[in-house]
Protein backbone atom coordinates (compact mmCIF):
# COMPACT_ATOMS: atom_id res chain seq x y z
CA UNK A 1 0.00 0.00 0.00
CA UNK A 2 1.36 3.38 -0.72
CA UNK A 3 1.15 6.09 1.68
CA UNK A 4 -1.16 6.80 4.53
CA UNK A 5 -2.34 9.84 5.46
CA UNK A 6 -3.66 10.04 9.09
CA UNK A 7 -2.28 13.56 10.30
CA UNK A 8 -5.69 15.62 9.18
CA UNK A 9 -5.67 17.83 11.93
CA UNK A 10 -2.27 18.89 10.90
CA UNK A 11 -3.50 19.79 7.47
CA UNK A 12 -5.31 18.36 4.17
CA UNK A 13 -4.39 17.51 0.62
CA UNK A 14 -6.20 20.42 -1.26
CA UNK A 15 -9.17 19.64 -3.37
CA UNK A 16 -8.12 18.43 -7.18
CA UNK A 17 -10.54 21.49 -8.07
CA UNK A 18 -9.10 24.37 -5.52
CA UNK A 19 -5.61 23.67 -6.66
CA UNK A 20 -6.67 24.50 -10.50
CA UNK A 21 -8.92 27.49 -9.25
CA UNK A 22 -5.74 28.71 -7.52
CA UNK A 23 -3.58 28.59 -10.52
CA UNK A 24 -6.01 29.76 -12.79
CA UNK A 25 -6.79 32.84 -10.24
CA UNK A 26 -2.53 33.36 -9.85
CA UNK A 27 -1.85 33.02 -13.16
CA UNK A 28 -5.04 34.52 -15.29
CA UNK A 29 -7.20 36.61 -13.02
CA UNK A 30 -3.73 37.95 -11.14
CA UNK A 31 -5.20 41.43 -10.88
CA UNK A 32 -4.88 43.66 -8.05
CA UNK A 33 -8.46 43.94 -6.08
CA UNK A 34 -7.94 47.59 -5.05
CA UNK A 35 -6.80 48.44 -8.83
CA UNK A 36 -9.93 49.92 -11.13
CA UNK A 37 -9.53 48.51 -14.22
CA UNK A 38 -11.30 45.23 -15.52
CA UNK A 39 -8.52 42.96 -14.20
CA UNK A 40 -8.79 44.80 -10.56
CA UNK A 41 -12.17 44.27 -10.78
CA UNK A 42 -12.39 40.99 -11.28
CA UNK A 43 -10.19 40.04 -8.94
CA UNK A 44 -12.23 42.25 -7.07
CA UNK A 45 -15.63 39.57 -7.53
CA UNK A 46 -13.59 36.25 -6.55
CA UNK A 47 -13.32 38.35 -2.52
CA UNK A 48 -17.19 39.28 -3.38
CA UNK A 49 -17.95 35.93 -3.63
CA UNK A 50 -15.85 34.41 -1.02
CA UNK A 51 -17.50 36.66 1.38
CA UNK A 52 -20.95 35.39 0.14
CA UNK A 53 -20.11 31.86 0.25
CA UNK A 54 -18.90 31.96 4.22
CA UNK A 55 -21.70 34.31 4.90
CA UNK A 56 -24.28 30.99 3.78
CA UNK A 57 -22.62 28.87 5.31
CA UNK A 58 -22.16 30.59 8.65
CA UNK A 59 -25.57 32.43 8.01
CA UNK A 60 -23.88 36.04 9.16
CA UNK A 61 -23.72 38.94 6.99
CA UNK A 62 -20.96 39.20 4.39
CA UNK A 63 -19.25 42.40 6.02
CA UNK A 64 -18.92 40.31 9.06
CA UNK A 65 -16.41 38.42 6.86
CA UNK A 66 -12.72 39.63 7.22
CA UNK A 67 -9.99 37.42 5.21
CA UNK A 68 -6.66 36.71 7.33
CA UNK A 69 -3.69 34.53 6.81
CA UNK A 70 -4.81 31.73 8.44
CA UNK A 71 -6.19 30.17 11.70
CA UNK A 72 -3.31 32.05 14.00
CA UNK A 73 -3.72 35.09 12.60
CA UNK A 74 -8.05 35.44 13.55
CA UNK A 75 -7.07 34.02 17.00
CA UNK A 76 -4.60 36.56 17.13
CA UNK A 77 -7.00 39.54 15.91
CA UNK A 78 -9.16 38.65 17.81
CA UNK A 79 -7.81 38.53 21.24
CA UNK A 80 -5.78 41.37 20.84
CA UNK A 81 -8.26 43.49 18.57
CA UNK A 82 -10.67 43.01 21.50
CA UNK A 83 -8.37 43.36 23.86
CA UNK A 84 -6.82 46.57 22.80
CA UNK A 85 -10.04 48.16 22.04
CA UNK A 86 -12.35 46.87 24.98
CA UNK A 87 -9.41 47.27 27.77
CA UNK A 88 -11.43 50.38 29.45
CA UNK A 89 -14.22 48.40 29.74
CA UNK A 90 -12.39 45.68 31.93
CA UNK A 91 -8.93 43.91 31.31
CA UNK A 92 -9.62 40.35 32.27
CA UNK A 93 -9.60 37.33 29.72
CA UNK A 94 -10.89 33.88 30.17
CA UNK A 95 -9.95 30.48 28.13
CA UNK A 96 -9.73 27.06 28.85
CA UNK A 97 -6.40 25.24 29.40
CA UNK A 98 -6.56 23.18 26.58
CA UNK A 99 -6.42 25.82 23.71
CA UNK A 100 -4.35 26.08 20.37
CA UNK A 101 -0.96 27.67 20.68
CA UNK A 102 -2.55 30.42 18.67
CA UNK A 103 -4.72 30.81 21.51
CA UNK A 104 -2.61 30.65 24.69
CA UNK A 105 0.63 32.47 23.72
CA UNK A 106 -1.60 35.40 22.37
CA UNK A 107 -3.15 35.12 26.06
CA UNK A 108 -0.05 35.10 27.68
CA UNK A 109 1.33 38.09 25.41
CA UNK A 110 -1.68 39.93 26.57
CA UNK A 111 -0.63 39.14 30.41
CA UNK A 112 2.61 40.48 29.86
CA UNK A 113 0.48 43.72 28.82
CA UNK A 114 -1.15 44.00 31.97
CA UNK A 115 -4.28 41.55 30.95
CA UNK A 116 -5.63 39.08 33.40
CA UNK A 117 -6.57 35.89 32.29
CA UNK A 118 -8.12 32.73 33.87
CA UNK A 119 -7.45 29.76 32.44
CA UNK A 120 -10.26 27.16 33.04
CA UNK A 121 -10.00 23.64 34.20
CA UNK A 122 -11.68 20.73 31.70
CA UNK A 123 -13.02 17.31 32.80
CA UNK A 124 -11.32 14.14 31.84
CA UNK A 125 -12.98 14.03 28.95
CA UNK A 126 -11.09 17.59 27.61
CA UNK A 127 -14.73 19.58 28.16
CA UNK A 128 -14.66 22.61 29.82
CA UNK A 129 -15.85 23.34 33.47
CA UNK A 130 -18.92 25.07 32.73
CA UNK A 131 -19.09 26.21 37.03
CA UNK A 132 -15.81 27.26 36.22
CA UNK A 133 -16.73 29.17 33.64
CA UNK A 134 -19.36 31.05 35.97
CA UNK A 135 -17.03 31.90 38.78
CA UNK A 136 -14.36 33.30 36.68
CA UNK A 137 -16.20 35.79 35.28
CA UNK A 138 -16.93 39.21 37.06
CA UNK A 139 -17.42 43.35 36.33
CA UNK A 140 -13.73 43.44 34.43
CA UNK A 141 -14.40 40.43 32.05
CA UNK A 142 -14.07 41.55 28.59
CA UNK A 143 -13.52 38.51 26.61
CA UNK A 144 -14.13 34.31 26.47
CA UNK A 145 -12.24 32.46 24.16
CA UNK A 146 -12.82 28.57 24.02
CA UNK A 147 -12.41 26.55 20.74
CA UNK A 148 -14.81 24.69 19.63
CA UNK A 149 -13.22 21.15 18.91
CA UNK A 150 -9.76 20.42 20.72
CA UNK A 151 -7.32 19.66 18.32
CA UNK A 152 -5.57 17.20 20.02
CA UNK A 153 -8.29 14.55 21.91
CA UNK A 154 -11.32 15.62 19.69
CA UNK A 155 -13.45 17.03 22.84
CA UNK A 156 -16.11 19.05 21.70
CA UNK A 157 -16.95 21.90 23.62
CA UNK A 158 -20.47 22.90 24.82
CA UNK A 159 -20.22 26.45 22.75
CA UNK A 160 -24.18 26.99 22.73
CA UNK A 161 -24.28 26.71 26.83
CA UNK A 162 -21.17 28.46 27.73
CA UNK A 163 -22.02 31.08 25.30
CA UNK A 164 -25.64 31.32 27.28
CA UNK A 165 -23.84 31.76 31.08
CA UNK A 166 -21.41 34.45 29.62
CA UNK A 167 -24.17 36.45 27.74
CA UNK A 168 -26.77 35.99 30.86
CA UNK A 169 -23.88 37.36 33.15
CA UNK A 170 -23.10 40.79 30.96
CA UNK A 171 -24.27 40.63 27.53
CA UNK A 172 -21.57 42.87 26.85
CA UNK A 173 -18.62 40.18 27.09
CA UNK A 174 -17.44 39.16 24.07
CA UNK A 175 -17.42 35.09 22.87
CA UNK A 176 -14.81 33.97 20.35
CA UNK A 177 -14.35 30.62 19.41
CA UNK A 178 -11.63 28.79 17.16
CA UNK A 179 -13.54 26.51 15.16
CA UNK A 180 -10.31 25.85 12.93
CA UNK A 181 -11.08 21.87 13.66
CA UNK A 182 -15.28 22.21 14.33
CA UNK A 183 -16.00 23.58 10.56
CA UNK A 184 -16.47 21.32 7.55
CA UNK A 185 -17.42 18.49 10.73
CA UNK A 186 -19.93 20.75 12.23
CA UNK A 187 -22.62 23.51 10.72
CA UNK A 188 -21.83 26.13 12.88
CA UNK A 189 -23.86 29.51 13.09
CA UNK A 190 -22.49 31.91 15.03
CA UNK A 191 -25.17 34.43 15.74
CA UNK A 192 -27.49 31.29 17.08
CA UNK A 193 -25.00 29.95 19.62
CA UNK A 194 -24.44 33.64 20.51
CA UNK A 195 -21.19 34.04 19.29
CA UNK A 196 -19.24 37.52 18.49
CA UNK A 197 -16.11 36.20 16.72
CA UNK A 198 -15.11 32.98 15.18
CA UNK A 199 -11.46 31.45 13.54
CA UNK A 200 -11.31 29.32 10.69
CA UNK A 201 -8.64 27.86 8.44
CA UNK A 202 -8.35 27.15 4.91
CA UNK A 203 -5.45 24.31 5.10
CA UNK A 204 -8.24 22.40 7.64
CA UNK A 205 -10.65 21.83 4.98
CA UNK A 206 -8.81 20.85 1.64
CA UNK A 207 -8.09 24.58 1.13
CA UNK A 208 -4.66 26.22 0.74
CA UNK A 209 -2.42 27.16 3.59
CA UNK A 210 -2.10 30.54 4.25
CA UNK A 211 -5.82 31.68 4.34
CA UNK A 212 -8.44 32.07 6.95
CA UNK A 213 -11.23 34.12 7.69
CA UNK A 214 -12.22 35.57 11.30
CA UNK A 215 -15.73 36.21 11.38
CA UNK A 216 -16.75 39.51 13.62
CA UNK A 217 -20.20 40.60 14.58
CA UNK A 218 -20.87 43.62 13.51
CA UNK A 219 -21.16 45.35 16.58
CA UNK A 220 -17.85 44.02 17.80
CA UNK A 221 -15.82 47.12 18.73
CA UNK A 222 -12.10 45.79 17.45
CA UNK A 223 -8.31 47.44 16.70
CA UNK A 224 -6.75 45.93 13.62
CA UNK A 225 -3.07 44.07 14.56
CA UNK A 226 -2.57 44.91 10.86
CA UNK A 227 -1.42 48.34 9.35
CA UNK A 228 -1.41 49.33 5.64
CA UNK A 229 -3.35 50.41 3.14
CA UNK A 230 -6.80 49.91 4.96
CA UNK A 231 -8.45 47.25 2.69
CA UNK A 232 -10.93 44.90 4.45
CA UNK A 233 -12.45 48.51 6.06
CA UNK A 234 -9.10 48.79 7.84
CA UNK A 235 -9.62 45.57 9.88
CA UNK A 236 -6.99 43.74 7.98
CA UNK A 237 -4.60 45.77 5.77
CA UNK A 238 -2.65 43.96 2.65
CA UNK A 239 -3.61 43.57 -0.53
CA UNK A 240 -6.14 40.59 -0.49
CA UNK A 241 -4.32 36.96 -1.18
CA UNK A 242 -7.23 36.62 -3.58
CA UNK A 243 -6.16 33.11 -5.08
CA UNK A 244 -6.06 32.16 -1.64
CA UNK A 245 -9.78 33.83 -1.02
CA UNK A 246 -10.80 32.12 -3.97
CA UNK A 247 -9.18 28.33 -2.39
CA UNK A 248 -10.61 28.96 0.65
CA UNK A 249 -14.23 29.79 -0.73
CA UNK A 250 -14.44 26.67 -3.09
CA UNK A 251 -13.04 24.36 -0.35
CA UNK A 252 -15.79 25.46 2.07
CA UNK A 253 -18.25 24.72 -0.57
CA UNK A 254 -17.18 21.38 -1.42
CA UNK A 255 -16.77 19.90 2.13
CA UNK A 256 -20.10 20.80 2.94
CA UNK A 257 -21.87 19.27 -0.06
CA UNK A 258 -22.86 15.47 1.50
CA UNK A 259 -21.55 16.35 4.88
CA UNK A 260 -23.90 14.30 7.01
CA UNK A 261 -22.94 10.97 4.37
CA UNK A 262 -18.82 12.27 4.83
CA UNK A 263 -19.19 12.47 8.98
CA UNK A 264 -20.93 8.98 8.94
CA UNK A 265 -18.61 7.12 7.16
CA UNK A 266 -15.32 9.31 9.06
CA UNK A 267 -17.30 7.81 12.75
CA UNK A 268 -17.72 4.48 11.21
CA UNK A 269 -13.70 4.46 10.10
CA UNK A 270 -13.50 6.17 14.00
CA UNK A 271 -15.02 3.36 15.81
CA UNK A 272 -13.41 0.73 14.01
CA UNK A 273 -9.78 2.41 14.35
CA UNK A 274 -10.78 2.51 18.03
CA UNK A 275 -12.13 -0.96 17.98
CA UNK A 276 -9.14 -2.38 16.94
CA UNK A 277 -6.58 -0.08 18.37
CA UNK A 278 -7.93 -0.92 21.65
CA UNK A 279 -6.89 -4.87 21.29
CA UNK A 280 -3.34 -3.93 21.67
CA UNK A 281 -2.30 -4.36 25.40
CA UNK A 282 -1.41 -1.32 27.49
CA UNK A 283 -3.33 1.44 25.52
CA UNK A 284 -5.64 4.08 26.25
CA UNK A 285 -8.21 6.42 24.28
CA UNK A 286 -7.80 9.92 25.26
CA UNK A 287 -11.37 11.95 25.95
CA UNK A 288 -14.66 10.72 24.64
CA UNK A 289 -14.89 8.65 21.60
CA UNK A 290 -18.44 8.07 21.20
CA UNK A 291 -21.37 10.78 18.79
CA UNK A 292 -20.19 13.39 21.35
CA UNK A 293 -16.48 13.56 20.16
CA UNK A 294 -15.31 14.98 16.44
CA UNK A 295 -15.51 12.66 14.13
CA UNK A 296 -11.97 12.62 13.16
CA UNK A 297 -9.47 12.84 15.89
CA UNK A 298 -8.18 9.66 17.93
CA UNK A 299 -5.87 10.20 20.66
CA UNK A 300 -4.09 6.68 21.54
CA UNK A 301 -1.71 5.99 24.67
CA UNK A 302 0.85 3.48 23.97
CA UNK A 303 2.52 2.87 27.11
CA UNK A 304 5.77 1.89 27.00
CA UNK A 305 6.60 3.91 23.84
CA UNK A 306 7.62 7.14 23.53
CA UNK A 307 5.82 8.86 20.83
CA UNK A 308 8.75 10.20 18.82
CA UNK A 309 9.70 6.40 18.41
CA UNK A 310 6.54 5.12 17.33
CA UNK A 311 5.83 8.03 14.80
CA UNK A 312 9.00 7.34 12.89
CA UNK A 313 8.21 3.68 12.83
CA UNK A 314 4.77 3.86 11.92
CA UNK A 315 6.20 6.63 9.01
CA UNK A 316 8.50 3.59 7.88
CA UNK A 317 6.02 1.75 6.85
CA UNK A 318 4.47 5.03 4.55
CA UNK A 319 1.68 6.24 7.37
CA UNK A 320 1.98 9.46 8.46
CA UNK A 321 -0.04 10.89 11.68
CA UNK A 322 1.16 12.95 14.74
CA UNK A 323 2.26 13.71 18.44
CA UNK A 324 0.19 16.14 18.92
CA UNK A 325 -0.25 19.62 17.84
CA UNK A 326 1.40 20.79 14.92
CA UNK A 327 2.27 24.03 15.28
CA UNK A 328 4.16 22.87 18.21
CA UNK A 329 5.84 19.63 16.88
CA UNK A 330 8.84 21.20 16.43
CA UNK A 331 9.54 21.90 19.95
CA UNK A 332 8.96 18.70 21.51
CA UNK A 333 6.73 18.93 25.18
CA UNK A 334 4.53 17.11 27.19
CA UNK A 335 1.33 18.06 26.23
CA UNK A 336 -0.80 20.78 28.37
CA UNK A 337 -4.08 19.04 26.69
CA UNK A 338 -3.12 15.49 28.20
CA UNK A 339 -1.90 17.43 31.05
CA UNK A 340 -4.90 19.32 30.97
CA UNK A 341 -7.20 16.17 31.32
CA UNK A 342 -5.44 14.21 33.66
CA UNK A 343 -3.79 11.72 31.81
CA UNK A 344 -1.63 9.27 33.74
CA UNK A 345 1.89 9.70 33.60
CA UNK A 346 2.79 6.83 31.36
CA UNK A 347 1.11 8.12 28.34
CA UNK A 348 2.17 11.99 28.69
CA UNK A 349 5.13 11.17 25.99
CA UNK A 350 4.04 8.61 24.86
CA UNK A 351 0.43 9.64 22.48
CA UNK A 352 -0.34 9.79 18.72
CA UNK A 353 -2.91 11.63 17.36
CA UNK A 354 -4.89 9.76 14.22
CA UNK A 355 -6.95 12.06 12.66
CA UNK A 356 -8.83 11.35 9.01
CA UNK A 357 -10.60 12.97 6.16
CA UNK A 358 -13.18 12.50 3.85
CA UNK A 359 -10.42 10.43 1.91
CA UNK A 360 -9.47 8.24 4.59
CA UNK A 361 -10.14 4.36 3.19
CA UNK A 362 -11.56 1.37 5.54
CA UNK A 363 -8.43 -0.52 3.71
CA UNK A 364 -5.88 2.64 5.02
CA UNK A 365 -7.35 1.78 8.24
CA UNK A 366 -6.82 -2.01 8.35
CA UNK A 367 -3.26 -1.64 7.16
CA UNK A 368 -2.58 0.96 9.88
CA UNK A 369 -3.99 -1.25 12.90
CA UNK A 370 -1.69 -4.48 11.32
CA UNK A 371 1.18 -2.42 11.32
CA UNK A 372 0.49 -1.20 14.64
CA UNK A 373 -0.24 -5.29 15.66
CA UNK A 374 3.85 -5.69 14.52
CA UNK A 375 5.41 -2.88 15.44
CA UNK A 376 4.12 -2.01 19.21
CA UNK A 377 5.38 -5.21 20.86
CA UNK A 378 8.49 -5.08 19.30
CA UNK A 379 9.21 -1.85 20.35
CA UNK A 380 8.06 -2.56 23.77
CA UNK A 381 10.87 -5.06 24.17
CA UNK A 382 13.73 -2.29 23.88
CA UNK A 383 14.65 -0.51 27.44
CA UNK A 384 13.38 3.23 27.24
CA UNK A 385 15.59 5.73 27.29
Amino acid sequence: MGEIYLDNSATTRAYDCVGELVKKVMCEDYGNPSSMHAKGVAAEQYIKEAKETFAKLLKVQPKEIVFTSGGTESDNLALRGVAMANQRAGKHLITTAIEHPAIINTMRHLEEEGFRVTYLPVDRYGRVKLDALKEALCEDTILVSIMYVNNEVGSVQPIQEAAGIVKAYNRNILFHVDAVQGFGKYRIYPKKLKVDLCSISGHKIHGPKGTGILYIGENVKIKPIVFGGEQQKNIRSGTENVPGIAGISLAAKMIYQDLDVKIARMRRLKQKFIKGVSQIDDTTIHGLYDETSAPHIISVGFAGIRSEVLLHALEEKGIYVSSGSACSSNHPQVSGVLKGIGARQEFLDATLRFSMSEFTTPEEIDYTLDTLYNIVPNLRKYTRC
